[in-house]
């Protein structure tokens, strides 16, 4: 067991120093969500409520959570391609040390994302402040595990080329089928079972009933967190295994 945990932090003690390294990607991750907090918020706001911070800063931080999938996804093809996993698929290290390794540094990305994004919008709407928000702060990581782990599986399967474009139509879904750029009352059924049946609207009424007064605790937030933790498992578990099966080749 300590071997295993000194490992995990020697791997993600170089993970880190590889995120360091890219300062680029980092400011467009946070930097481009935010400019879209401030820009629809004081266009929108007052033409419809979707649009309101109370709603729109909580959909804001699952929505550049959608960049992480991206992010992870091409720090694992970029050492893919320049063989550095097939070096370390010779050590002791095993295919759940390897996940771990590269999901634990992209943690503190998602915590300063959503604290920023709420601190924004709580400037411009106070209502944001309050014991509401602490709790979308912590929901907002479980929410982030199942981008960080579809960026996991997308570097597992993907060459640094195609990455970034199998990784923008997660971008993309989250975007669409969220629900939170437009309201959802006018569509019909089937759309509506559809996107409740998938991650991303879950992920964000996740966090925007976290922030707001909830009534039910089960429809509102234990629902759509076990949807959302189902699909994560699910992600999980298929780049364990598509680590584990390149280990053997």
């Amino acid at each position: 067991m300590r071997n295993s945990l000194s490992r995990i932090y020697a791997l993600s003690k170089r993970n880190v120093k590889e995120i360091v390294r890219d300062p680029l990607s980092l400011i467009f991750m946070i930097g481009l969500p935010l400019f879209m907090e401030i820009l629809f918020y004081l266009l929108f706001h007052k033409l419809t409520d979707q649009f309101q911070m109370k709603y729109l800063a909580p959909g804001i931080v699952v929505f550049s959570q959608a960049f992480l999938a991206l992010f992870t996804g091409q720090l694992i093809a970029l050492d893919r391609s320049t063989s550095f996993l097939t070096r370390l698929y010779v050590s002791r290290a095993t295919s759940v040390e390897f996940i771990l390794s590269y999901a634990l540094p992209i943690l503190p990305l998602t915590l300063v994302q959503s604290i920023l994004f709420f601190l924004v919008g709580g400037i411009f709407d106070s209502a944001l402040f309050g014991v509401g928000m602490l709790y979308a702060i912590l929901f907002g990581v479980f929410t982030s595990l199942f981008y960080i782990a579809m960026g996991i599986l997308f570097g597992a399967i993907c060459s640094e080329k195609s990455i970034g474009g199998i990784a923008s139509i997660l971008v993309a879904c989250q975007s669409l089928l969220s629900g939170m750029w437009f309201p959802i009352e006018g569509l019909g059924g089937g759309m509506l079972t559809l996107m409740n049946a998938l991650p991303f609207r879950n992920a964000t009424q996740l966090v925007q009933n976290a922030a707001l007064d909830f009534g039910d605790a089960w429809g509102d937030l234990f629902r759509p967190l076990l949807i959302l933790l189902g699909y994560t498992l699910a992600a999980f578990v298929c780049a364990v295994l598509i680590f584990r099966r390149k280990m053997k080749r």
